[in-house]
């Protein structure tokens, strides 16, 4: 019998022998090029499901905090250098060119801590830690913020709503409204008003979370907040994810009283984990 391949001359016929000896041409280099290629098949698969659990791995990895501050990198007796002073133009400036008389904010030691201990009489300071440049977050992997604060003395008849002056808060300021006015929360150790309470001074939100009222006055207080939540709450809708600020801030200059406290271990935390 004689054979035609079908992709030869049609001129060109075959016999079984001769056939028989191009089928081996054939079928043995197509069988060795498929088993060089075989495992390449294997690695490809199991670099695709290597992937796929590294991508799960990392979702399922819970987020590190990051630490904004917890002082124990300064020089005991010294300002801590990583805060400055912003202007509304953005413009900042060092401790020693913003500080006046009647404050004082300097870096102490206690029991093998350390924290910064703000002093104000009838004066107002404020010093911010950037994000992008003294820290970085997140706000969507990072909602929660936490830090631990401590008066000695709050100004005598201070209110949030009346006579404003606040011993000590930690502001978290997420932009400018439409006026250009920057657009903060406001968390607050108020010297009258009870916990929960909320002022509204347009874009500038006042949420009292510790108080004169309650005890512990002279004590570490260790406060907790969803940043995220207390967004929706005062604004409505989602916060930036990037937050432009974090400021420590103290002020006695409408009473005319003054303030002494403390702030330690300022951190960004990531969501709490839901039990399975």
């Amino acid at each position: 019998m004689l054979y035609m391949l079908p992709w030869f001359p049609s001129a060109l016929l075959l016999s079984p022998r001769v056939w028989a000896l191009v089928r081996r041409a054939v079928f043995l280099p197509t069988l060795l090029l498929a088993l060089l290629l075989l495992p390449l098949g294997f690695v490809s698969s199991a670099a695709a499901q290597g992937s796929s659990h590294d991508e799960e791995r990392d979702r399922a990895r819970p987020l590190s905090p990051v630490v904004v501050d917890d002082f124990e990198t300064y020089r005991p007796g010294t300002f801590p250098g990583n805060w400055t002073f912003v202007r509304k133009s953005g413009e900042t400036l060092s401790y020693e060119e913003s500080n006046e008389p009647g404050e004082e904010i300097v870096v102490r030691s206690e029991n093998g801590n350390q924290f910064v201990r703000v002093t104000v009489r009838n004066e107002a300071i404020r010093y911010s830690q950037r994000n992008g440049k003294e820290f970085d977050w997140s706000i969507n992997e990072l909602p929660r913020l936490k830090w631990r604060w401590r008066a000695h003395h709050l100004p005598e008849g201070a209110s949030e709503k009346g006579e404003n002056d606040t011993g000590a808060a930690l502001y978290v300021t997420f932009g400018s409204d439409w006026l250009g006015r920057p657009k903060s929360i406001k968390y607050t150790y108020s010297s009258s008003l009870p916990v929960g309470t909320v002022v509204s001074f347009g874009p500038l939100k006042v949420i009292v979370v510790d108080s004169k009222r309650e005890p512990g006055l002279g004590e570490w207080k260790t406060i907790q907040r969803n940043v995220v939540d207390d967004y929706h709450q005062v604004f409505g809708g989602d916060p930036p994810d990037r937050p432009l600020s974090i400021t420590f801030w103290s002020d006695s200059d409408t009473t005319g009283d003054y303030a002494k406290v403390d702030f330690d271990d300022i951190q960004l935390l990531p969501p709490y984990r839901r039990a399975n």
